[in-house]
């Protein structure tokens, strides 16, 4: 009996696809599609019972008769290439060469005529939607009570505004029973009319995860209510009907949140963004060097160095530690500015001032006395000291 090592078991098997596998054509639908910075392509082609991984290397991209910028998910394509197998990760993928159109998918085809019946009925139009108030007393979140969406819309909220109130309407956000408990959980809300705002979020996911946001009696709900509805479903290339027919649309369920109330102090606010801006550039720093640790080791097995691989694979996850290590000091170093600034500003403070005895001088209108021919004899004024005020009269006054 033979026994293989998972090294040598993959070998045999990427070695056996590529031979019987080497020039084929697959017929799908789009999904999952990813543009990483590196100019590759990755994608996930289906049809109703399978998928299959895709990988389109940027060096391909060139030659398509499909353009890779027409490329989304939810269209339907014919593709050539040769199927292989990742070896350090036994992952079976078809790596392609060209990409043809062959048609709107079918959940596409579907979007599109629900678009059009519901735009006709009115349910997108921008006279009927209502302004966000401005300063909510309470806020209402529609979604489920378990997802991670409700968890960064809540820490966004208490974060800018923790005294507005929070009222939550949990809901299946997916699946065949999610669009009626949506709808009646924005009925609940306008018949108690407990909420200024409603907040209808979810996280990301496909075109199927959000299928229940594109049900065009949700639609008609949203568009019925009389509380503003600000949408937050899914990622920001995430669009779905009931992004259309809210009120406003936001990116994601953080966005829907920070837009349904005013941030308390600008403070915060800017150290809101600063954050957010680094956590945006490790994201893409770390997409930026995953993207090239998964070429440069595609490039080496291609030449099979197996000790090669594993050493790039190790120097990929130290530079990871050293570039999430990097943002935390970033961040550190941003507190400290800020906490330095406030103090300053605090040292600046004229109030401060009176408490080492100085005093302000007002006359009788109130206006600050920088000189004193600006009163004359006789002239009531009033002092300003740390603790209190004087009210005197002018006897004399002199130049210096």
């Amino acid at each position: 009996m033979i026994t293989y090592t998972v090294s040598q078991l993959n070998a045999r098997i990427r070695a056996q696809l590529e031979s019987d596998y080497r020039d084929i054509w697959v017929e799908g639908e789009i999904s999952n599609l990813s543009r990483p910075a590196s100019g590759h392509l990755y994608f996930t082609l289906k049809d109703d019972a399978a998928q299959v991984a895709c990988a389109l290397f940027k060096g391909n991209s060139y030659r398509l008769s499909l353009p890779a910028r027409e490329l989304a998910n939810g269209l339907a394509v014919r593709v050539h290439g040769r199927a292989t197998l990742y070896e350090p990760r036994g992952n079976y993928q078809l790596v392609l060469d060209q990409i043809e159109a062959a048609g709107i998918g079918a959940l596409e085809a579907e979007l599109k005529r629900r678009r059009d019946m519901l735009a006709a009925e009115g349910c997108f139009d921008a006279a009927r939607k209502r302004p966000i108030p401005p300063a909510p007393r309470q806020i209402g979140i529609i979604t489920s009570a378990s997802g991670a969406a409700i968890h960064d819309a809540l820490t966004t909220l208490r974060r800018r505004n923790p005294l507005v109130g929070v009222i939550i309407y949990p809901s299946l956000v997916q699946g065949e029973q999610a669009p009626a408990q949506l709808i009646r959980q924005i009925e609940t809300a306008n018949r108690r009319g407990e909420c200024d705002t409603l907040l209808l979020i979810r996280g990301g996911g496909s075109l199927e995860d959000l299928w229940a946001y594109n049900d065009p009696n949700l639609i008609r709900a949203i568009a019925a209510s009389a509380i503003p509805i600000i949408s937050g479903v899914g990622h920001e290339t995430d669009v779905t009907l009931a992004d259309l027919a809210a009120d406003l649309r936001a990116p994601t369920p953080t966005a829907a949140a920070a837009h349904s109330c005013p941030d308390l102090g600008s403070s915060f606010q800017h150290l809101a963004r600063l954050k957010e801006q680094l956590h945006g550039a490790t994201r893409r720093r770390l997409q930026n060097a995953q993207q090239r640790q998964q070429t440069l080791a595609h490039r080496l097995h291609q030449q099979n160095p197996q000790r090669q691989i594993r050493t790039a694979q190790q120097r990929a996850d130290q530079l990871g530690e050293r570039l999430h290590a990097a943002a935390h000091r970033r961040w550190q170093r941003e507190q400290t500015r800020l906490s330095a600034l406030m103090q300053h500003l605090h040292h600046l403070s004229p109030l401060n001032v009176l408490q080492r005895g100085y005093a302000l001088a007002y006359n009788a209108e109130g206006k600050t006395l920088a000189r004193s021919d600006a009163v004359q004899p006789g002239d009531k004024i009033s002092v300003r000291l740390a603790s209190g005020r004087l009210h005197c009269t002018v006897n004399r006054r002199s130049k210096n």
